[in-house]
């Protein structure tokens, strides 16, 4: 079984100019907080479907969409 990231290194969205780039094509779904979902995800699946064993990456996929919309935002105000 391959190890998950500790939610603690999935708060900072990716630059999401990396992410748009990397992709051949373009898409609105494009999201720099994917690998704290995936670890949300996998930390379910580890654990049996127990919610509560999860709260950190769950927490750590709330604040990295909270940094990503902040930084959209700004990005927005700015007419980036």
């Amino acid at each position: 079984s391959s190890e998950i990231p500790t939610p603690q290194e999935n708060v900072r969205p990716k630059d999401y100019y990396d992410k748009f780039t990397a992709r051949k094509t373009y898409t609105e779904y494009t999201d720099p907080c994917e690998d704290a979902s995936k670890a949300s995800l996998a930390c379910m699946d580890r654990n049996g479907y127990n919610r509560d064993k999860c709260m950190e990456y769950f927490q750590a996929y709330r604040d990295c969409k909270r940094a990503w919309l902040d930084q959209r935002r700004a990005d927005r105000q700015r007419g980036r």
